[in-house]
């Protein structure tokens, strides 16, 4: 396999030459389709980490003083980068993480989405808002939003661009330093992202990036951290979560799920089993949005079965630098083994195989093939636990009532699917759901790419959201600033205080009858 004429080893280098080393040895980032090493990726000890923190933090002092219509000139030259270096970008999220171009190409749409609407927004969001004080006309209150210092990211490696970068954004333009420690596997990309912010005008040392394993760096970082943003497991989530808590810090957290699908009597069937060939196999499944459960009403359960299992049948899967391809490589060989135990046990313990059920060595060391089940119960892998790859079990329901109890049947709750010809019923449906994002005749992309909307997850799949308001304020302390611009507070010289209570209450009757509190 021939990487892309863009990823040279001299880019490479250069790249990976902003990671922060001292002693912490390198890691072989490989290409996946062919195990090829691409460059030694530096390693960071926790000193490491420590003086990236100090850097960012030196460099922020000065960046949180640039007005804001300054920070965001930087934006909007980046904006215009991220799109005229699309095809390089592309090429190295691809060649790092083995996923089909398709999907590369997706991937990089989404940092000028959330840009642009950060880009128009923040102002309105950062802006002084003056509050009603306690006594009206000579009292009031400022609420200030001041950024945190410098937030920690630590980004996941099935959407390494999006996540290193995306969560960046707001907190860079509330006036914060980032640090990013990306997934060893995926770290060209946000790197070659830190590098056009730079080229857009970003402060150098205002966003490092440090590499390790999760173990060895993640404790300095959260120690090190103002804010902790975080994509990736639960049970990695739990336990970043209980550090930033010991730490009296804030942490957002979007973790796992096992996202179900239910598709109602009414809905239209071709356009329903296209979208679940994405639902279950975009990104080769490694999406945390992905759908692993579908729901069939009984009336349409054998047709929708017969069509989904002919459609994913003729999916083209490849090891190839172009578009051709609609299904690329699971992430690692270990990500692939992790797939296959989960079918391995479901077959074990009764489940049918519709279709795929295997390796592809034949196409590369990480491919599998797309993969539907029949039969899954909660006592396999593959019923309970997140699978995160290209396999997804079919039920059958008899009720809306059925349907909504199977799909709420879970720890999870990150993204939901409804599928229906009236959409009223439909988001009746989905509104039963407990699930941070339900899409109605969609899959994932409508909810998440409504940038001006929270998007996160309930129950086990985390704790707060990104995108909309709170994406970009949740990087800000606010600041409350008290005005008096007369002494009325205490009682009046030479009145008793019970007389002063009196005027009190009074006072409070009066304001709430007039509607000022």
């Amino acid at each position: 396999m021939l990487r892309p004429d863009s990823v040279t080893d001299s880019f490479l280098n250069r790249l990976v030459s902003r990671v922060p080393s001292t002693a912490g040895g390198s890691w072989k980032l490989t290409e996946v389709y062919s195990g090829e090493v691409l460059v030694e990726l530096p390693q960071s000890t926790p000193a490491d980490i420590s003086a990236a923190f100090a850097a960012s933090r030196r460099a922020q002092e000065e960046w949180s003083q640039w007005p804001l219509k300054k920070r965001l000139k930087v934006f909007k030259k980046f904006h215009s980068l991220v799109l005229s270096e699309n095809e390089t970008i592309v090429d190295l999220i691809q060649v790092e993480s083995g996923k089909a171009r398709r999907m590369a190409f997706e991937e990089t749409l989404d940092i000028p989405m959330v840009a642009g609407y950060y880009i128009k927004r923040a102002a309105r969001l950062l802006a002084p808002k003056k509050h009603a004080g306690p006594v009206p006309v000579v009292s009031s209150s400022l609420e200030i939003r001041q950024p945190k210092g410098v937030v920690g990211i630590i980004a996941p490696w099935n959407f390494p661009f999006a996540t290193g970068i995306s969560d960046a954004i707001p907190a860079l333009i509330a006036g914060n330093g980032v640090v990013v420690k990306p997934d060893n596997k995926t770290a060209l990309s946000p790197l070659y992202g830190v590098e056009l912010l730079e080229r857009a005008g970003l402060p150098k040392g205002l966003f490092q990036v440090v590499c390790g394993e999760g173990p060895d760096v993640g404790p300095t970082l959260i120690d090190n951290a103002n804010y902790v943003m975080f994509t990736g497991s639960t049970a990695t989530g739990r336990v970043i979560g209980e550090r930033a808590g010991r730490n009296l810090i804030g942490a957002c957290l979007e973790l796992g799920g096992k996202n179900p699908m239910i598709v109602l009597p009414d809905a239209n069937l071709d356009e329903t089993v296209k979208a679940a060939l994405f639902g279950a196999f975009g990104n080769t499944g490694q999406i945390c949005m992905h759908i692993e459960r579908m729901y069939i009403h009984d009336s349409i359960y054998d047709e929708f079965r017969s069509r989904f299992v002919e459609a994913t049948k003729n999916l083209r899967v490849g090891a190839s630098y172009d578009f051709e391809p609609e299904v690329g490589s699971l992430v690692s060989v270990e990500q692939k083994d992790r797939v296959a135990s989960h079918v391995e046990d479901a077959v074990a313990k009764g489940a049918t195989v519709l279709v795929g059920g295997r390796a592809l060595p034949e196409v590369g060391p990480a491919f599998f093939a797309p993969t539907i089940l029949e039969g899954v119960t909660k006592d396999m892998l593959a019923g309970v636990g997140e699978t995160f790859g290209p396999v997804v079990a079919l039920h059958r329901y008899s009720s809306e009532d059925e349907a909504v109890a199977l799909a709420n049947d879970t720890d999870y709750g990150l993204n939901a699917s409804v599928w229906g010809g009236d959409i009223d019923n439909a988001i009746r449906v989905g509104r039963r759901i407990h699930s941070g994002n339900v899409n109605i005749n969609d899959i994932l992309a409508t909810a998440y790419a409504s940038k001006g909307t929270p998007s996160g997850g309930v129950k086990q799949s985390g704790v707060g959201g990104r995108h909309g308001d709170q994406g970009l304020l949740k990087y800000t302390d606010c600041q409350n600033v008290g005005i008096l611009r007369k002494q009325v507070m205490g009682a009046p010289e030479g009145a008793s205080f019970e007389d002063n209570v009196k005027q009190q209450i009074t006072g409070l009757r009066v304001m709430r009858k007039l509607n000022i509190r």
